[in-house]
């Protein structure tokens, strides 16, 4: 498992305001631009766990992700800025946030325009299945073409069962309904296939390392568990509980594919 690197926010650059959370474009001290996702926004530490997760099961199965970074925002960095709105969620999220490499000048992926092939899609839709990715759809499609490659990019609504913990390894064996609404599902005609390959690369180990890269301080918010140990372990708990029952969301892909096609 690689090391996510830690960079310092230097600059605000401007809202991403097509996005729910108010994410920013953010230049930070390696003079690299990316689009930063705040701890104080909406879904909090939450979304950006499933950034992180989802973000990186996603590496492991080499899709094209951009890279992930922790942003650490100094107590100051709000301080100039004018817009009230703005600067209260700087102030609120002072610490440790996540950002994703700024792909400059890449082009939001348009199904109308290009054809993603069958097994990328399948392996997309797998994926979108697994970590329960709401937000794949034609009408936000949370992917990218940048240098003629389909960049995925946008976890944070992924893995929605952790605003609830109740039945968590319940909720870890029920198919992703939200499947029919995926904007690849129609060419993804090699699931089957998939879900062997990518539940091979997935292995209990593996797993545990993603979720061994959550920083405790974003364990420690708003958490319904005595320590971080244990919070990590519901994680890790869910996942591959939710791996070795792949063949239910697998199945639920295939058949709302069947009435699409």
């Amino acid at each position: 498992m690689h090391k996510i690197r830690t960079v310092n926010v230097t600059r605000y650059v401007t809202t991403l305001r097509e996005g729910g959370s108010m994410p920013a474009i953010a230049e930070a001290d390696d003079e690299f631009l990316y689009a930063l996702k705040f701890r104080g926004a909406g879904q909090g530490a939450k979304a950006l766990i499933a950034e992180l997760i989802g973000g990186e099961i996603a590496r492991i199965l080499r899709l094209k992700i951009p890279e992930i970074v922790f942003a650490q925002l100094d107590k100051a960095f709000g301080r100039t800025e004018p817009d009230e709105e703005i600067q209260d969620l700087l102030r609120a999220s002072e610490g440790l946030n996540i950002a994703l490499h700024y792909l400059s000048g890449a082009i939001t992926y348009d199904p109308a325009v290009v054809i993603v092939d069958a097994e990328l899609a399948s392996k997309i839709v797998w994926l979108d299945s697994f970590i329960t990715n709401v937000d794949r759809t034609a009408r936000n499609t949370n992917m990218l073409l940048w240098q003629k490659e389909l960049w995925l990019i946008d976890h944070g609504a992924s893995l929605y069962f952790h605003h609830s913990w109740d039945n968590a390894l319940a909720q870890a064996t029920r198919p992703f309904v939200h499947v029919k609404d995926h904007v690849l599902l129609k060419q993804a005609s090699q699931l089957i296939k998939i879900n062997t390959a990518c539940s091979a690369t997935l292995t209990p180990e593996v797993i545990k390392a993603i979720v061994a890269l959550v920083p405790d301080e974003w364990l420690l918010i708003d958490a319904p568990f005595v320590s971080t140990e244990e919070h990590r372990k519901a994680y890790e708990s869910y996942l591959i509980t939710r791996l070795a029952n792949a063949e239910i969301f697998v199945n639920e892909a295939i058949n709302a594919r069947e009435k699409l096609i």
